[in-house]
């Protein structure tokens, strides 16, 4: 009989183990240490990250609201947890008709982590507006992201991006023949039912960007590709879970994907790289016609040394020195054109060269021309005569 009690209370002990705690006293419990609230934290009901875990979904899930307190432009737009909405505290009062009409609806509040009142702060606003289920998560963002959890993106850091011709991967994750009728531009389809067919279209470096999207908060695609790349090793894998809905509400239908799969603008599906009078070279009109269009076509690569480099370079391009790009030959892409560039086109040439001999599938070409770099990332470039 005190052996059945015994395993009974053992048990009971483990089940309580299992369930994800919320804490509406005086303590907070975290990694099994205790950390004592602060002044001026909501401290009704503090949550941890198995709690929201289970709340944090796409499609999300019906009767939650997580809410991210934090300012738009520096910090949600770069990095969020994936469904939450934007509404800054000091913005609370303006922003207020994003909340739900249902008072009794769960809102999730976090913001920068234990030393950020922003989420309480805005805890307390919504108590006074009458909603009656709200919870914080006071480790807040720094710990959803040291723990695994997945990060998200905004439409409009992913427009800085591209603005800034950043280094990035985007990739629609949805089939081909919805992908081939408009993608985001610089956009790449690898379908999630065929990851494991084009998984050779990922760049070779496995810290690059990817960002993954497919239709909307209710297409669970990209989170499916998102960690399919993660357990490749991919150690930067972003998701943007409202897709190409609202990229075109916000930004309008972009053109149907061309034939090799990229979507473009119209501009961009006009511009293409015409051959120089070099072999392998390319006219610098035709270059600059495709970069200002569609910079995400193509990659360029600067050859020069990284003392030179550190004066100027080309925004939005990559720096692989000559002396190191046999080495680095398996991190070029095979999906898109590669153009070398450097100061008088000598060795962008050798660069070409190079890569054509040991390259494989990489679809390199050069820049024969004299290039000026500016500090500010703009240039000047004229073609040999």
């Amino acid at each position: 009989m005190q052996a059945k009690r015994l395993t009974l209370f053992v048990a009971v002990i483990a089940s309580l183990a299992a369930v994800p705690m919320v804490y509406p006293v005086t303590a907070y419990a975290a990694d099994a240490a205790i950390i004592q609230p602060k002044d001026g934290w909501y401290t009704k009901a503090l949550v941890d990250f198995d709690f929201m875990r289970q709340n944090v979904s796409i499609p999300p899930k019906k009767g939650v609201v997580i809410i991210d307190s934090r300012p738009a432009a520096r910090q949600y737009d770069p990095g969020h947890i994936p469904g939450a909405i934007n509404i800054p505290d000091s913005q609370f009062d303006k922003l207020v008709d994003k909340l739900p009409a249902d008072k009794a609806t769960l809102l999730l509040f976090y913001c920068g982590g234990l030393e950020c009142m922003l989420s309480h702060n805005s805890a307390f606003k919504a108590e006074k507006l009458g909603y009656t289920n709200i919870k914080v998560y006071p480790a807040g963002s720094p710990d959803w992201k040291a723990k695994g959890g997945q990060v998200s993106v905004s439409a409009a850091y992913l427009k800085k991006l591209m603005e800034d011709k950043a280094p990035y991967v985007l990739i629609d994750a949805r089939p081909k023949r919805v992908a081939d009728k408009g993608m985001i531009p610089t956009a790449l389809n690898i379908s999630d039912t065929e990851f494991d067919k084009q998984v050779d279209k990922l760049p070779a470096d496995k810290a690059t960007p990817l960002i993954y999207y497919c239709g909307g908060l209710e297409c669970v695609l990209s989170d499916n590709s998102a960690a399919k790349a993660k357990k490749l090793g991919y150690t930067n894998v972003l998701t943007y879970p409202p897709g190409f809905p609202e990229w075109e509400k916000l930004h309008g239908a972009p053109a149907a994907a061309t034939s090799a799969g990229a979507a473009t603008s119209p501009a961009a599906s006009s511009a293409a790289l015409v051959p120089g009078k070099e072999k392998g070279s390319v006219t610098v009109d035709s270059f600059e016609q495709v970069w200002k269009s569609n910079p995400g076509s193509i990659m360029l690569v600067d050859v020069r040394d990284p003392k030179e480099v550190a004066s100027g370079m080309i925004k939005g391009s990559v720096n692989i020195p000559m002396n190191e790009l046999e080495k680095k030959i398996a991190t070029l892409p095979g999906d898109k054109p590669v153009v070398f560039v450097c100061g008088t086109g000598a060795r962008s040439g050798e660069a070409y060269d190079t890569v054509k001999l040991l390259g494989g599938k990489v679809q390199a070409s050069f820049l024969d021309a004299d290039v000026k770099f500016n500090a500010d990332g703009s240039y000047t470039m004229a073609a040999k005569k």
